[in-house]
C-alpha cells in the first residue's frame, strides 16, 4: 500500500468517526456513558475476533510479552480516550466536541518530539497548525462558555494522542493491524464494563433503545474506522495520520448541522477549507520532495 492510499483510509476512518459524534450524543439519551461504552467495544471485538484468528494463524512468530504489553497500552489509551469524550458529550455539544478532540493534531507531534525523540517532517508543523486553526474556525471561531464536558473532551484529545502513537508503534512492531485492533477493544470493553458496574445501573430497554446508535458505533465507528486507521498506519507516520484523522471534525460537524440544527458558519467552512489545505500539503510536499531526490539520484 502506497503512502496516498493509506491516508485515503485514514480519511474514509474520520468520516466514519464524524457520524460517531452525533450517535454518541443521541445514544446517551437512554443509557449511561460506560454502558454504552462497554457495549459498543464488546460488539467491535467479537466483530474482530475471527479476522484476528485467521491472521495469528499467518506469523510463525510468537507473540512475546512486551508486545502484549504495547497491546494492553494501545487499548488503555484507547479507553481513556473514548471515556473522556463520552462522559464529555454530556456536557458539551456535538460541535464543540469535534473541535477539542481534533486537537490531538497537535499533540502527536508534540509526542514524537518529547517522548520518542522523532521530529516528523518539517511540514506537519505548519499542517498541524492549519488544521488545529480550521477546526477552530469550523467551531465558529469562538466556543461556547467552557464547560466540565469541554475539559473531559480535552483530555479525550490528549488520550488519543497516545492512542495513535502507540498504534503506529504496535501495528509496525508486530505486523498484526487486526489482532491489534481486536485487543483494544477487548481492553476498552472490559474497561467500560467494570466501571460501569461500579457506578451505573442497567437496562435491557435502555440497551434496546439505544440500539441503533450503539451497533453504528459498534460495528463502524469501532469495529471498520479503528481497524482503518490501525491497517493505515503501517504505510504512514503517526503525525500525518493525525492530520488526516482530523479531518473527522468536519464530518462530525456537517452531521451535527444536519441531523441535530447545529448550524455551519461562514467561518465554519473557511475552516473546512483550511483543513483541506492541511491535508494536501502534507501529503504533497514531501512526495514531491521524495520524486526531487529520485530525480537527482537517476542524474
Amino acid at each position: 500500500m502506497t503512502r496516498i492510499q493509506a491516508n485515503l483510509l485514514l480519511l474514509l476512518a474520520a468520516a466514519i468517526w464524524g457520524g460517531g459524534f452525533v450517535a454518541q450524543s443521541t445514544g446517551m439519551e437512554a443509557i449511561g456513558p460506560f454502558w454504552f461504552i462497554s457495549l459498543r467495544f464488546a460488539i467491535a471485538a467479537l466483530l474482530l475476533l475471527p479476522f484476528a484468528l485467521f491472521e495469528k494463524r499467518k506469523f510463525t512468530e510468537r507473540m512475546t510479552s512486551s508486545k502484549k504489553l504495547l497491546f494492553i497500552c494501545v487499548g488503555i489509551a484507547l479507553f481513556g480516550g473514548a471515556s473522556a469524550q463520552q462522559v464529555g458529550l454530556q456536557t458539551t455539544t456535538v460541535t464543540n466536541s469535534a473541535f477539542i478532540t481534533g486537537l490531538y493534531v497537535i499533540f502527536v507531534p508534540l509526542i514524537a518530539v518529547i517522548f520518542l525523540k522523532k521530529p516528523p517532517h518539517w511540514i506537519v508543523w505548519p499542517g498541524a497548525i492549519m488544521a488545529a486553526t480550521g477546526i477552530f474556525l469550523l467551531s465558529g471561531g469562538s466556543l461556547s462558555a467552557l464547560t466540565k464536558g469541554d475539559g473531559f473532551t480535552l483530555l479525550c484529545a490528549l488520550c488519543w494522542a497516545a492512542q495513535i502513537t502507540l498504534a503506529g508503534m504496535a501495528v509496525k512492531v508486530t505486523e498484526c493491524p487486526l489482532s491489534l485492533s481486536c485487543a483494544q477493544f477487548a481492553v476498552t470493553a472490559l474497561g467500560g464494563g467494570a466501571v460501569a458496574l461500579a457506578t451505573e445501573s442497567f437496562s435491557w430497554s435502555a440497551v434496546v433503545q439505544a440500539a441503533p446508535e450503539i451497533l453504528y458505533l459498534g460495528l463502524f465507528s469501532s469495529g471498520l474506522a479503528f481497524s482503518l486507521q490501525i491497517v493505515g498506519q503501517r504505510y504512514t507516520t503517526p503525525s500525518q495520520a493525525a492530520i488526516f484523522l482530523s479531518s473527522e471534525a468536519v464530518f462530525g460537524a456537517a452531521l451535527g448541522a444536519l441531523l441535530l440544527g447545529e448550524r455551519i458558519t461562514v467561518l465554519g467552512y473557511a475552516g473546512c477549507a483550511l483543513m483541506l489545505a492541511a491535508m494536501l500539503v502534507t501529503e504533497l510536499v514531501p512526495e514531491l520532495a521524495q520524486r526531487r531526490q529520485l530525480a537527482r539520484k537517476s542524474t
